[in-house]
């Protein structure tokens, strides 16, 4: 959290705790993102992501990231669809 993100992972196997300000706020499993949002938008990590089992990640690097972006447009699509649905529910939180 707060510090620069130069990589991307994809969790394979296992589960990874996720925490902001040191407190739990999520846990992902199999199939799920980590780090996307700081390679879109070159901003500090917004978490900090803890294995909390023996995991397996795929990991990938900012120019691989934006390239497989610009190869495979589904991606692209689902992430914008991602990103949408985690606006929505923060702006209930916040309005309501």
């Amino acid at each position: 959290e707060g510090e620069p993100g130069h990589e991307d992972f994809v969790v394979l196997d296992g589960e990874v705790t996720v925490k902001r300000n040191n407190r739990k706020v999520s846990t992902l499993g199999s199939g799920s993102v980590i780090g996307e949002l700081a390679l879109l938008d070159n901003g500090p990590r917004t978490a900090t992501s803890i294995c909390a089992t023996e995991c397996e990640l795929f990991v990938i690097d900012r120019r691989r990231f934006q390239a497989l972006l610009d190869d495979v447009p589904t991606l692209s699509h689902k992430l914008m669809r991602r990103m949408a649905e985690w606006i929505r529910v923060l702006d209930s939180k916040v309005y309501g």
